[in-house]
This record gives C-alpha cells, sequence and structure tokens, in this order.
C-alpha cells in the first residue's frame, strides 16, 4: 500500500475512496425491497372480486385489503428516519423486510376477510420502513455527481411499481390464484436479506437517541396519520361527514396534526424532525412530491376502475392495457436523468407536469368504446411526465438540505407522496359519485321518455325482450342501463380533467423554488 501524496495547502480534503461493488451490491438489495413494499399498495386493485370470493367478504369488506395496508404504513414511513438514526439503516430494513416477508405469508393463507386485514395491516406498518430509507441512502451514501443516477432508480421504482402492480395481480391471479399475489414476495424477500445483511452497513447507529424518546409525540403523530388517511380513504365511500365516524375522526386529526407538530418543534429530541420545512426548495419540493402522488396513483386508479366498470375488462385485460405506462416510464427514466444533469430542475418539473396535464386533458373526452388503443397515448405522456417531474422533484427537495436532515426528510418526503395519493384518491372517487348521479340527472331530463325517438327506442327494446315476463319493464332497465353507462363514461371524463388541472397548477408551483442546476458530472450548486 502505498503512502498518500501531501495535501496541498488550500486544497479541499480528499473524498475517501467508495467500494462500488459493496455499495451497488447493498443499494441493489434496499431497492428491491423497496420495489415490494410500494408494489403491494396497488398489486390487489384488479383482483379484488377474487379475493372477495375467495374469503367470503362484503364489497364494503373487500376495500380495507387496501385501506387496511395504507393506514398504518403512513405511520412507519415518518418514523423510520427516527429508527435508522437510532440502530442504522442496515438493521432497521432488514427487521423491516423479515417482517413485511411473514406478514405477506400470513395474509396469503388468511381464511377470513378479519384475519387477512389484521394481517395486511401488519405488512404495511412494518414494510412501510423500506421505501424511505432508500432515499436516504442515495443522498447520504452516494457522492453528489453519482445522486443523479440513484434519483433515476428510485423515480422507476417509485412511479413503476403501484403502475405496474395491477398488471402483475391480474396476470398471477389468472395463472395461479389470488393469494399468490402475497407469496410471490418470499422469493425476492430473501434476496434482499441476503443483499441488505451483507453488504448494506452503510451507517451505525446512535444509541443514545433512546434517551428521553418523545413517546407524546409518537402518539399524536400516529393518531393523526391514522386518522387522516382514513378519513382520506374511507370518506367518498361513507358520504363524508354525513357519517359520525368521518366525521368524529376529522375533528380528532384536526386537533392532534397542529398539537403534534408543537411538539415537534419545542421537543429536544421529536419523533420527525419538521425544521426542513423552513428550507424553501424542500417546502416545495413536498408539494411537488404530493402532487405527483395524486397524478400517479390518481391515474392507476382511474384507468382500471373505467376498463372494469365500463368496458367490463377481465384482471389481465387491464393488466395488459396498464403496460403501456410502465414502458414510457422505462423509456423516459434514461433520458430524464441525462437532463436534470444539463437544466434547471424547474425546467424539467414545469416540461414533467405539463405533460402529464396533457395526457389527462387528452382523457377527459374518453367514450365507452376506449381500450387499448386509445388510452395508449394518454398513459405514454402521464407515464413520461410522472418520470420527468418525479427525478426532478428529487433534485430540488433532498439536493440543498444538510447532511443531518436527510433521513428524517427522506421520510417526509414519502409520506407526502402517500397522502397525496390518499388526497387524489378521495377526491376522484367523490366526484365519480357526484357527477355520475349529475350527469344521469342530466340525461335523463333532456331526453324524457315522451320523446319520439326514446319511444321509439323503447318499442324496439320490447320487441327484443318480448319472450320476457315483463317487455317493458325489461325494455325501461336496459335503456336505464344505457343511460347509467353513458352518466358514468361522462363522470370518468371529469375526474380526468380533474387530475388535469391539479398537474397544471403543480407546474406553476414548480417555479416557486429556487434554481438548482446539476453540472455535468458534478454535484447541485446549493440553492440556499
Amino acid at each position: 500500500m502505498t503512502a498518500a501524496a501531501p495535501a496541498v495547502a488550500g486544497a479541499p480534503p480528499a473524498e475517501p475512496k467508495i467500494n462500488w461493488t459493496i455499495l451497488l451490491l447493498g443499494f441493489a438489495g434496499m431497492v428491491i425491497g423497496q420495489f415490494m413494499a410500494i408494489l403491494d399498495i396497488q398489486i390487489v386493485a384488479s383482483s379484488l372480486p377474487q379475493i372477495q370470493a375467495g374469503v367470503g367478504a362484503s364489497a364494503d369488506e373487500i376495500s380495507w385489503i387496501q385501506t387496511a395496508y395504507l393506514i398504518p404504513e403512513v405511520v412507519m414511513i415518518p418514523l423510520s428516519g427516527y429508527l435508522s438514526r437510532l440502530w442504522g439503516t442496515q438493521k432497521v430494513f432488514l427487521v423491516s423486510c423479515t417482517g413485511f416477508m411473514l406478514m405477506s405469508v400470513a395474509t396469503g393463507l388468511s381464511s377470513s376477510i378479519d384475519a387477512m386485514i389484521f394481517f395486511r395491516a401488519l405488512q404495511g406498518f412494518v414494510g412501510g420502513a423500506m421505501i424511505p430509507t432508500v432515499f436516504a441512502v442515495a443522498f447520504t451514501a452516494f457522492p453528489p455527481d453519482k445522486r443523479i443516477t440513484a434519483s433515476v432508480v428510485m423515480g422507476l421504482i417509485v412511479t413503476l411499481a403501484p403502475t405496474v402492480g395491477p398488471t402483475l395481480g391480474g396476470h398471477l391471479t389468472e395463472w395461479l390464484s389470488w393469494r399468490w399475489l402475497f407469496f410471490i414476495n418470499v422469493p425476492p424477500g430473501l434476496l434482499v436479506l441476503f443483499l441488505v445483511g451483507r453488504y448494506a452497513n452503510f451507517d451505525k447507529g446512535d444509541p443514545s437517541l433512546t434517551k428521553g424518546f418523545d413517546w407524546w409525540g409518537l402518539a399524536l403523530m400516529a393518531v393523526f396519520l391514522m386518522s387522516l388517511q382514513f378519513v382520506l380513504e374511507e370518506g367518498s365511500k361513507n358520504d363524508w361527514f354525513s357519517d359520525d365516524n368521518i366525521l368524529w375522526l376529522a375533528v380528532l386529526a384536526a386537533i392532534t396534526g397542529p398539537a403534534f407538530i408543537w411538539r415537534s418543534l419545542t421537543y429536544h429530541n421529536p419523533v420527525v424532525e419538521l425544521r426542513a420545512f423552513t428550507n424553501r426548495n424542500f417546502l416545495v419540493g413536498v408539494v411537488m412530491t404530493f402532487t405527483v402522488g395524486a397524478a400517479l396513483f390518481g391515474g392507476t386508479f382511474l384507468l382500471p376502475l373505467f376498463l372494469s366498470r365500463v368496458r367490463d375488462y377481465s384482471a389481465a385485460e387491464v393488466g395488459t392495457t396498464m403496460v403501456v405506462s410502465g414502458l414510457a416510464m422505462f423509456a423516459t427514466a434514461p433520458f430524464a436523468g441525462r437532463l436534470v444533469r444539463k437544466v434547471d430542475a424547474r425546467i424539467l418539473m414545469f416540461g414533467g407536469f405539463m405533460f402529464c396535464a396533457w395526457g389527462m386533458w387528452d382523457a377527459h373526452a374518453v367514450t365507452s368504446e376506449w381500450g387499448f388503443w386509445q388510452f395508449a397515448g394518454v398513459q405514454a405522456l402521464r407515464g413520461a411526465g410522472v418520470m420527468m417531474a418525479m427525478i426532478a422533484a428529487q433534485q430540488v427537495t433532498m439536493s440543498t438540505l444538510p447532511p443531518h436532515m436527510v433521513k428524517n426528510a427522506s421520510g417526509l418526503v414519502n409520506l407526502s407522496r402517500n397522502v397525496g395519493g390518499a388526497f387524489g384518491l378521495a377526491l376522484l372517487n367523490t366526484s365519480l359519485t357526484q357527477n355520475t348521479a349529475s350527469h344521469m340527472s342530466e340525461l335523463t331530463q333532456n331526453i324524457p321518455v315522451t320523446n319520439g325517438g326514446m319511444q321509439a327506442m323503447l318499442a324496439g327494446m320490447q320487441e327484443r325482450f318480448a319472450g320476457s315476463i315483463d317487455p317493458a319493464g325489461a325494455a325501461m332497465k336496459a335503456v336505464q342501463g344505457m343511460l347509467n353507462l353513458q352518466a358514468t363514461t361522462l363522470a370518468f371524463g371529469d375526474a380526468f380533467a380533474i387530475l388535469a388541472v391539479g398537474c397544471v397548477f403543480a407546474a406553476f408551483v414548480t417555479l416557486l423554488s429556487r434554481p438548482v442546476k446539476a453540472a455535468a458530472g458534478g454535484p447541485p450548486v446549493d440553492a440556499h
């Protein structure tokens, strides 16, 4: 081993040498774990009818397969920053992955809806730590000039996993059974345990953080986030504040939210460090990530729902149609990664949101005949736009934070994406319900039964159902179904338009951030 050359006076200290093999293998293991945790949010989306039949659940109960995963997860995501500082990233990730695998198997073996919801909630809670810790590693273990490449990888995982979830879930259910939606986590989980356990020793924990642990802060955060998530997930199904449970949980969230913020800002050892919000770019980036979550999860929610409800597609057909968005993300990621090195990240964010808005606005003209080819362009624009916005938002959000804030900040960023997704779904669900009823009312008023064309249609329908017990009733029911299909289609068009308007709004909010331009091959310029 040769002696190091003497340092030149005034020169910056040499950066420590990085063992790239160990770093990349450990990071790869964490990325696979992150992919599993995000994938499981949506993997059941196209297979809920099969799960419902398998465990004998009601229509109201089966929706909890997704809700039960998301509500506890939002508590673990911000908490993971504190745990990784306490125990070290490697230990937190190993415990999280092990628990996630065990709960996946238990969920897949469940024979009742109650057991399934219980294990699914535990799966979401323990698995939640695998999502933000990868972000923290990307911005602490990698040198500045390689962080954009790591961001591209994370952007692919975060955007691709929920998009391919319904595709993979639909095909797994058709080829094997719905139980394999959960068993599928075991083989990659074992690979994650090996790679992370062997190579991902990136940092050490600080046991002194256990002194003065903020139990009150943890309790306030848990109650606030779970109440908020429940209201957003279930509010549209229960007519919002006309339901007593939704009303009381909304009041509880409104009380515990400010109390948690006050506790975090005044306690000497808070569970979540909120001072990152004093950084202007971080604040704007969180708003962007919130919007990306709404666009990402909203689009992934609307399209499968339209295809199954209006077009009566099977789970596999829905999955095949959804794959275009994933392909667009794959194709865009390398291009966006190169572009963010050369131009102001705000320009890339603005362009990404406008691409997404363009795709969603095109979809507002949807008809009941739209299928794979009609949605291909919509999905390509949305996929490319979300990927561009996500990669640029990560740079704007994290690049100007001091290193000691990164672990907590990564939890807050991921939390904002999940809450944005829940907010988007709540808004879209409410819009679909109200606008379907509104369009149905308009159609029935504009086409009364006394209308000549309507009477001719009813007469033709009665002839068609002449062999039935009540031809007139059957004809009226058929016409009612046609009108309801049209009203539902129009409501979906309105929901796509809402997403488009939200993306346009986000595009202009990006201009509030300070410029963060990454030099080609160099670190980002500090934007404080």
